[in-house]
C-alpha cells in the first residue's frame, strides 16, 4: 500500500514522502496513529498543491530578504560609547545594542541573533557587520562607533 507520510517516521521516511508499506503495517500502525494517509489520487493532488504553495512562499521570502539586504546596505547605524583612558572605548558594542540602535534611528527591526559579530566591537570607528536574513541571503550593515560626548 502506498502511503503519504504526515510526519517523519523513524526508519521509514520523512514528512510528505510517498512510501510503499505492507497493508497490515499501514492499517494497524501508520493510519491509526495519524502518521500518514493513503496515497489516493485526491491526496496526491493535495500534496502537489501544498508543495507548489510552499515553493511560492519560499520564493517570496527569498525576494523579501534580497530587498531587505539592499535596504540595509544603504543604512549606517551610529552607536555611541563612553571613552576610557587614552581615547579608547570603554566596554564593547554587542549585537543587541546594534539592533536597538537600528530600530531607534531607522525604524528597522533586526533580530539580534541574526547579526554576525565574530567578536564584540571594542574600538571606535566604522565597521561593516553581516546580517543573516535568509539561508541564501546575507546583508551588510554599516556600524559607526562614536565617542559619547
Amino acid at each position: 500500500m502506498k502511503v503519504i507520510l504526515l510526519q517523519d517516521v523513524k526508519s521509514l521516511g520523512k514528512k510528505d514522502q510517498i512510501v510503499d508499506v505492507n497493508d497490515g503495517y499501514a492499517r494497524n500502525f501508520i493510519l491509526p496513529k495519524k502518521l500518514g494517509i493513503e496515497a489516493s489520487p485526491q491526496n496526491l493532488n493535495t500534496l502537489k498543491l501544498q508543495k507548489a504553495n510552499e515553493a511560492k512562499i519560499a520564493a517570496e521570502n527569498l525576494q523579501h530578504a534580497r530587498e531587505f539586504a539592499e535596504e540595509l546596505s544603504k543604512l549606517t547605524v551610529i552607536v555611541k560609547m563612553k571613552a576610557g583612558e587614552g581615547g579608547r572605548a570603554f566596554g564593547s558594542v554587542s549585537s543587541k545594542e546594534i539592533a536597538e540602535e537600528a530600530l531607534k534611528q531607522h525604524k528597522v527591526e533586526i533580530d539580534k541573533k541574526k547579526i554576525v559579530l565574530p567578536e564584540p566591537i571594542k574600538a571606535f570607528g566604522a565597521y561593516e557587520v553581516t546580517v543573516k536574513l535568509h539561508p541564501e541571503v546575507q546583508g551588510k550593515l554599516k556600524v559607526k562607533v562614536e565617542e559619547d560626548g
